[in-house]
């Protein structure tokens, strides 16, 4: 007899999960609070700007394994796309500095013996840091690791500050260093920088939905869970408004909601629960082009650079869009809106002009600003100790998410592999096989 997974949340955790489940002998039903699913992860039909642009941008890595796992089910592997090189151009606005870091292909890092391939004026003394932060104990921030220097303040630190969205002073170590272990350490094949070619919905939403639909699972949108009923350490039904959903003894939820919502449905339910309670925002900034720019060099093979030593840390060129992301943007939550953008439109002339067959126009162009007050929970050594596990005390009851215990900061490759992580212990309470890896 088969049972029936309520998976609460459709973000990329919820759909991960979903995903693994659907079509073999669990029936599965996604509730999404709102009109769509994806999440942060996901595109939208912006009516100030009279064209589609994602929430936000994500640079995703050749080897994420969950991510590929992920868009090979739903037949979206070839909806990335990037440099045949594991190449990153940089600017360092302060220095009027530009560079292309152009990674080594294999686990040998050759690249840190050019001085063309590698950061201007780096040190091979500052790689201690590397190696530093790849041994980094759980109560290590980022900084305590990082040896002074071009290498730290051109790459680690930038670096840092967006895979965890925390500043290196506050950021974990530990959490930092398991990128590393996954990135760099395993050489330029898995440093591939890879994004989606039209958009988040397009290569993450988009197909899994239409995936899910083949296999006949149930996607519910504008459909809030309001309340988890309990009886003991058993979810006996969910609320949705007046709607009351059953949840037989066969039946499994997963909990694939964010944080805050996860914690106002369940603290009280369930002793000794805990998930992050302190967040950070994201900042992203969309520039509308009269017309899309023609790049050389770097920048044109990329499509995206780093700047460094301004308010702006991405800018990502998506046909006429400039998008640009600032992360750990809770340091400038004082800031007028409007004195950002103009200062953050002037870095990204200065970012994109040398490398640009013209100049980008002077006046600032029609823009839309996204602020995400809790994108991601605060990457801290606190904060980490707060991440639950899939499993929690009620057996018919699992949490997925990017801020559960992945082992990663809060990533797309960390949301997928916790819905992955919550999908194999539904096969194991029930006893049956899950995909093959």
């Amino acid at each position: 007899m088969s049972g029936h997974v309520h998976i609460i949340g459709g973000g990329l955790a919820g759909l991960s999960a979903a995903v693994e489940l659907a079509g073999g002998s669990e029936c599965v039903t996604v509730y999404e609070a709102g009109p769509a699913c994806g999440g942060r992860a996901r595109s939208y039909l912006d009516r100030h700007l009279g064209c589609r642009i994602d929430n936000g941008n994500h640079l995703l890595l050749s080897g994420n394994p969950a991510v590929y796992r992920y868009l090979g089910l739903i037949g979206a592997q070839k909806t990335l796309v990037g440099p045949s090189r594991p190449v990153f151009p940089f600017v360092d606005l302060a220095e009027r500095l530009r560079w292309t870091l152009d990674l080594s292909r294999g686990r040998v890092p050759l690249w840190v013996l050019s001085r063309r391939r590698r950061v201007p004026g780096m040190r091979l003394a500052e790689l201690r840091g590397l190696l530093a932060l790849m041994d980094a104990t759980p109560d290590m921030v980022v900084s305590d690791c990082l040896q002074p220097g071009s290498l730290s303040r051109r790459l680690l630190e930038p670096f840092a500050i967006s895979v965890l969205n925390t500043m290196p002073d506050t950021g974990s170590a530990a959490l930092l260093g398991a990128v590393v272990k996954e990135s760099l350490a395993r050489g330029g094949r898995n440093c591939l920088p890879r994004f989606p070619e039209q958009g988040l919905s397009e290569s993450f939403v988009d197909p899994a939905l239409a995936h899910l639909s083949v296999l006949k699972a149930t996607v519910r949108t504008g459909s809030r869970v309001s309340a988890v009923e309990m009886d003991g350490a058993t979810v006996t039904a969910l609320r949705l408004g007046d709607e009351q959903v059953a949840i037989g003894e066969r039946d499994t939820v997963i909990m694939a909601v964010p944080a805050p919502v996860a914690s106002g449905l369940l603290a009280a339910q369930l002793p000794g629960f805990s998930a992050p309670d302190a967040f950070e925002s994201i900042l992203n900034v969309h520039f509308l082009l009269p017309a899309a720019p023609t790049l050389t060099g770097g920048l044109a093979q990329a499509r995206f650079i780093g700047v460094v030593g301004g308010i702006s840390e991405w800018v990502f060129v998506k046909d006429r869009i400039l998008s640009v992301t600032v992360s750990a943007a809770n340091r400038y939550d004082g800031r007028d809106t409007d004195e950002l953008a103009a200062l953050i439109w002037n870095e990204v002339r200065a970012a994109i002009d040398p490398a640009a067959t013209a100049p980008l126009p002077v006046a600032m162009p029609p823009l839309r600003i996204v602020r995400e007050k809790r994108a991601t929970f605060a990457a801290t050594p606190a904060q980490d100790r707060l991440r639950p596990g899939t499993r929690t005390m009620a057996a018919n009851l699992l949490l997925a998410g990017d801020w559960t215990a992945t082992g990663l900061p809060a990533t797309i490759e960390g949301a997928i592999r916790s819905g992955a992580a919550a999908a194999k212990a539904v096969h194991a309470r029930r006893g049956t096989p899950g995909r093959p890896e």
